[in-house]
């Protein structure tokens, strides 16, 4: 019987560990290669970028009331903060690619079956998200901002600071977009099962419109456009369990 090589088993941990730092930094390099590309590409029209991202206020702004820069270089900086963020809206698919290729041969096969779908569902659903908000809610929500302002005083919006409320409905709308994702993942981990969904349905749906009610602005058509979406997700969380979780569904049924 051979002797086991102490020594030996420590430098192949160290060769193992080493071989992962190297393949996680090339993993990183590409993904921030991607989003230096995509950012280089958008720079020219990040101008053109930040009418678009106004649109929905100023369209609804008072005749001659218009957006305004109150710090010397936000002109150039906010713009070119928009252009960095959209880089990383386009670069997702393969940030997420790359983290997939980095994790995936770790996982179990059964692990590598589940991940798939969810991962692709996420980015769609956080996309889906951003884009119910943008067409939706915004639009809503600032005519009802704009429409509340009182008599004599100016809406004049600084353009940093609706980039900045704009990005945090974008990410809010885009995590809660993310409920059959969240089911799906508690299910999988035992957590929950089909039952016990259908059994919280009336405290999901109070959930869904306590949270709406903290994230949109305040206004009730704002908050009913992010609520009953919730709702209507999480329905879809349950029918994901069931399809993606069949042996977790039948031992409920």
């Amino acid at each position: 019987m051979a002797a086991v090589d102490p020594e030996g088993s420590g430098d192949d941990l160290q060769q193992g560990l080493f071989s992962h730092l190297i393949e996680l930094r090339s993993r990183l390099l590409k993904a921030v290669a991607c989003v230096l590309l995509v950012l280089l590409a958008l720079v020219p029209f990040a101008n053109r970028l930040y009418s678009e991202l106004a649109a929905p206020l100023v369209a609804r702004l008072p005749q001659g009331a218009h957006l305004i820069a109150t710090e010397v270089a936000s002109p150039f900086i906010t713009p070119l903060k928009l252009a960095f963020y959209t880089a990383l809206f386009i670069s997702m698919p393969v940030i997420l690619y790359q983290l997939w290729a980095f994790v995936s041969p770790g996982l179990y096969k059964h692990e590598k079956r589940l991940a798939r779908p969810l991962l692709v569902a996420a980015m769609f659903l956080f996309y889906c998200g951003c884009a119910f908000a943008y067409f939706l809610v915004l639009p809503a929500a600032f005519r009802f901002l704009t429409a509340v302002t009182p008599a004599g005083v100016e809406m004049m919006t600084d353009i940093t600071h609706y980039l900045d409320f704009v990005m945090l409905m974008f990410f809010a709308f885009g995590l809660c977009f993310e409920v059959p994702v969240a089911v799906v993942i508690l299910a999988a981990v035992g957590v929950v099962d089909v039952a016990k969904l259908r059994n919280a349905r009336r405290y999901a749906i109070v959930g869904a419109f306590a949270v709406a009610a903290v994230i949109t602005p305040p206004d009730i058509t704002s908050m009913i456009m992010l609520a009953i979406p919730m709702c209507l997700l999480y329905e879809l969380g349950i029918v994901a369990v069931r399809w993606l979780l069949p042996q977790r569904a039948a031992s409920t049924d």
